[in-house]
């Protein structure tokens, strides 16, 4: 009955306009993603697979521990690049020349800027061009000494945004992280976690739709009558449906993630794979001390669960209100309307915002945040907590689904 309810969903014209633009969206997403550029000595960009490769053996030669030692070097470097005629000139060839003989240390320059700022929110691009390689033996105490001088500034407004206990989390987290630093090249996890979330997020739209009409289609057929004067039409075939809807999502969803995930890593490399995400420059205030392997492996199944959530609450509607419309519509409130609040109003709002389950599709920018919950004297981040909290919730609701549409009247 399963597979008949599967063959039912995929039969209709529109399922397969949905799965032309999925494939449409993961073979978009995967071309984005293995475009990275680069500028080779004569200062002319590249870019593609190629291009990744030869960006890929510059930064391997920078790869080991970021200690004393490195930064030092790295900082030399740098600045020797910086008062070279190349990088002085006026004419933006030379420019380009000198920028491609700092891509090798490129990343390792950025999270100098990150670790010699003045202040913890401040960024300065150029910063890394200035300062004395005397700072170098600074680079792993700054993180921790820049994050307590924000909280204990008033006029940053850390006390409003974060509570004592929260604090002392924030710190207790940073201080865990292992120094100093592994640095290796990270290429491939960089563009999974920018270019993965645009791909969950849309599959969440897409399997919306998909098995959003499997329970309101029987009124829009005029079929009803038949499926619940059936033997089997208020129990087996019910549970049929729900299997069918979870199967379609799962299928879809770990097909779509994992061919993407496989072929952006095989053509830009899998290197950095245990290296923290802190040696990016874009998560070095991450207090989550996790691999690029493991954040990688939290958005997949945090994208996963939120996806099925998302799912189940439009067969929800679809069985409760028998509009398939009003089942594909709810969850794109769900994912798109919480975008045009997160700018605005308190620490409350801001706080249920980081609970709603569009967050889920969006790990790898929920990494970057210090989006906290006090659950019974315990300090949680949002990203532990939302997978945690939405797979419980899943459960009752596939329970809440089956009841409701098997005792449906007949109009």
């Amino acid at each position: 009955m399963m597979r008949y309810e599967i063959k039912k969903v995929f039969g209709r014209t529109g399922s397969r306009i949905v799965l032309a633009i999925l494939a449409a969206v993961l073979l978009l997403n995967c071309i984005f993603a293995v475009n990275v550029t680069y500028v080779d000595r004569n200062g002319d960009s590249q870019s593609g697979v190629a291009a990744a490769r030869k960006l890929r053996a510059e930064k391997k030669e920078w790869a080991g521990v970021l200690d004393e030692a490195r930064i030092r070097e790295v900082i030399e470097e740098n600045l020797r690049n910086w008062n070279s005629p190349e990088a002085r000139s006026s004419e933006l060839r030379d420019n380009e020349i000198a920028y491609s003989r700092g891509q090798g240390y490129s990343d390792i320059r950025m999270l100098c800027c990150r670790a010699f700022s003045g202040e913890y929110q401040e960024f300065d691009y150029y910063l890394a061009d200035r300062f004395s390689p005397e700072v170098a033996g600074r680079f792993d105490e700054n993180r921790v000494r820049l994050l307590k001088n924000w909280m204990a500034d008033e006029s940053t407004g850390a006390a409003e945004m974060l509570s004592l206990p929260e604090q002392r989390f924030l710190i207790a987290r940073y201080e865990a992280l292992e120094t100093p630093l592994a640095y290796d090249y990270f290429g491939g996890w960089s563009q999974l976690f920018e270019y993965g979330p645009v791909l969950i997020v849309l599959l969440a739209i897409l399997l919306g739709y998909l098995v959003g009409g499997i329970f309101s289609n029987e009124f829009a057929w005029r079929t009803d009558a038949v499926f619940f004067s059936s033997l089997h039409g208020r129990g087996r075939a019910v549970r049929a449906k729900l299997a069918a809807g979870v199967a379609i999502v799962t299928a879809l969803y770990w097909a779509a993630t994992l061919i993407f995930s496989a072929l952006v890593l095989l053509a830009l490399g899998a290197d950095g794979a245990d290296c923290p995400i802190q040696i990016s420059s874009g998560y070095w205030k991450s207090f989550y001390n996790l691999s690029f392997a493991q954040a990688w492996g939290v958005t997949l199944i945090g994208g996963y669960i939120g996806c099925l959530f998302l799912a189940l609450l439009a067969m929800l509607i679809s069985a409760a209100s028998r509009s398939t419309a009003a089942a594909v519509l709810v969850p794109m409130v769900l994912i798109f309307v919480p975008e045009f609040l997160s700018d605005g109003g308190g620490r409350l709002l801001q706080k249920l915002l980081g609970l709603l389950p569009e967050n889920l599709l969006t790990l790898p920018m929920m990494l970057r945040q210090f989006a906290l919950y006090a659950i019974g004297g315990w300090i949680v981040g949002s990203v532990a907590l939302l997978p945690v909290l939405y797979a419980a919730l899943s459960l009752p609701m596939l329970l809440l689904i089956y009841r409701s549409y098997r005792k449906k009247e007949l109009i």
